[in-house]
């Protein structure tokens, strides 16, 4: 595809660039779950795996030279499968090969029931400086809907061992879960709340496709219901402290998660792992890829040279939907020249659209910036919509 040119010449400057690493093995598939996970058969390929990814990043290294790693973040599947020797060995390498910044944000996903203590000590001599634990629930009748391998003690166990290692994690909480009731959810949430996270993503569970619970769904709380779970959380934790500052993410002060606003500002990202995307900016295009999903597809051609599946410029018409899929996420909003800034298009594309929004009270937009109203964040696919080329 061939390059497109953008106003004024192209981007002005580079936005910050992260580097995001997917490890996809599970003990086994959520009912819930449409991510690229894969359960575990066996062992697991742990030095053939992090030789791809070194591998694969050194394949990237002409896309980025010069430019600095600002955050990296482990994800999954559930990372925390993998041994502390095998992440070391990985960010070794990864320092070895670009330029990462001395505070670099650096998230390990790690998931109860992979929890041990000398492993996580391990980690954090490695270099992982943040870790985001999915508990989902503290309820064990809702885990075991959820068809979570760990219970409420596991769970528990896990934060207590996090808290020795590390003074900053984020506890992923999931509400509207399988006949709960709000009372439930809110006492969930105040459990979480207790054990003193510096970050909370509290996510409604919803029915993806490809996954059992689409195909054989259970009881789900209406949307009213889910709808006061969602208020009676956000007012929970503002009461608790916390920052509600993107959708489902709440933070203490200065506790935001930097490798996640980087998305939600248009940022750039490299992928590498099965199934990994990576979005790349240069002054005249922003190219998106992606990797091949299959872990044994993934390491053959990885093998062979190239594990990208996908490597294409984005259409210029589409860039204003991708900038607003990400920035109207952010509760606070964006200022209205970043759209510039991190696209290359005038501001003139974006503004009646905007202007449109606000009359329908679904926008607030100042002389600068632009934030999602109320409404807005309730109805924010249908405010998506509008930005669709």
């Amino acid at each position: 595809m061939s390059a497109i040119q953008f106003h004024g010449g192209g981007l002005t400057a580079l936005p910050p660039l992260s580097l995001y690493i997917h490890i996809p093995w599970c003990v086994k598939k959520c009912p819930y779950c449409d991510f690229n996970s894969h359960a575990q058969k066996g062992g697991l390929p742990e030095a053939q795996y992090v030789d791809a990814l070194l591998r694969d990043l050194e394949s990237c290294l002409p896309l980025v030279w010069g430019r600095p790693v600002t955050s990296i973040f482990i994800g999954g599947g559930t990372p925390s499968l993998f041994s502390a020797q095998a992440i070391d060995t990985l960010l070794a390498g990864i320092r070895a090969r670009v330029r990462l910044l001395p505070d670099a944000e650096i998230t390990l996903e790690a998931n109860p029931g992979t929890f041990e203590a000398d492993k996580f000590a391990g980690y954090r001599a490695a270099g992982i400086n943040r870790l985001s634990i999915g508990i989902q629930s503290l309820d064990d009748a809702k885990l075991k809907a959820l068809g979570r391998i760990h219970g409420r003690d596991e769970a528990l166990r896990s934060v207590e061992i996090a808290h020795r290692h590390f003074d900053n994690f984020n506890l992923d909480l999931m509400y509207a879960l399988p006949s709960q009731t709000l009372d439930e959810a809110l006492a969930d949430l105040d459990a979480a709340i207790a054990l003193a996270p510096t970050h909370l993503s509290a996510y409604h569970l919803t029915l993806e496709p490809n996954t059992l619970f689409h195909r054989y769904p259970p009881p789900l709380p209406d949307d009213d219901l889910a709808a006061d779970m969602q208020e009676a959380i956000e007012a929970r934790l503002a009461a608790a402290g916390f920052e509600h500052y993107e959708t489902s993410a709440f933070a203490r002060p200065g506790r935001r998660a930097r490798h996640n606003l980087n998305y939600w500002t248009f940022g750039d990202y490299l992928g590498i792992g099965a199934g990994a995307h990576a979005k790349i900016s240069f002054p005249d295009r922003i190219t998106r890829q992606a990797r091949y999903k299959q872990p044994t597809d993934y390491l053959a051609r990885m093998a062979a040279g190239n594990a990208a599946e996908l490597d294409q410029t984005v259409p210029r018409e589409q860039l204003p939907f991708e900038f607003m899929l990400n920035a109207l996420r952010l509760t606070e909003g964006f200022p209205l020249a970043l759209f510039t800034e991190r696209t290359g298009l005038p501001l003139t594309r974006l503004l009646p659209e905007i202007d449109r929004a606000c009359a329908e009270d679904l926008l607030e937009r100042t002389l600068d910036h632009v934030r999602p109203t109320l409404r807005g964040r309730r109805f924010l696919n249908a405010l998506l919509e509008r930005f669709l080329p």
